[in-house]
């Protein structure tokens, strides 16, 4: 079957069954940007201008915190004698009066002197201290009798009167006061850390 060009309803039905044409010229692209190599340096700089800026107030903060004054820590003794004072009001509960007066006076040891007395049984403490100079002997003695009648009232459930509770409070403070560190007085060391 031939086409005749000249029949208009052939030729459009042609048309219509041929691919659209394409056009022959196309748009202008835009220019290709081509990276010059030093796009790299400036991210280089950039994070490294931050890593200063922040070393810079990391340091700022250590130097603050530095010069913040810093409150001075509450001597062992100090800190013993108030909580004597506290364990008073709780003269009248015998088991949980004698485990903090004898629980302070273990605290106040280990700081003092830096004997383990908190995790140890009475026996051991009491051993590691006999073979210290430490305390003196009638010191060892009191405290040894001192821990043997709080042990009595925590474990072996004793009940003793509020005079003989007393007594061991008495005891303890005794103690805390003739092991506290002496006075400084005028700037001057005291006479157990004066050289000799």
């Amino acid at each position: 079957m031939t086409i005749n060009s000249n029949n208009p309803v052939a030729s459009a039905a042609s048309a219509a069954a041929a691919p659209p044409a394409m056009p022959d010229i196309r748009d202008i692209k835009p220019p290709y940007v081509i990276a010059t190599g030093h796009a790299w340096l400036w991210w280089t700089l950039l994070a490294l201008a931050l890593i200063i800026a922040a070393f810079l107030y990391w340091r700022w903060r250590q130097k603050k915190k530095a010069t913040a004054p810093s409150i001075p820590p509450v001597p062992a003794h100090i800190r013993a004698k108030q909580k004597l004072a506290e364990a008073i009001a709780l003269i009248n509960q015998p088991k949980p009066f004698c485990t903090l007066v004898s629980d302070t006076v273990r605290y106040y040891l280990e700081e003092r002197f830096d004997i383990h007395a908190p995790e140890r049984t009475t026996e051991e403490f009491l051993r590691e201290l006999q073979s210290t100079n430490l305390l003196l002997k009638d010191q060892k003695e009191s405290l040894e009798n001192f821990l043997e009648s709080c042990d009595l009232v925590k474990f072996a459930k004793y009940e003793p009167g509020v005079a003989e509770l007393q007594g061991l409070h008495d005891s303890a403070l005794r103690l805390v006061e003739e092991t506290e560190p002496p006075p400084v007085i005028d700037g001057e060391a005291p006479a157990e850390n004066r050289p000799s």
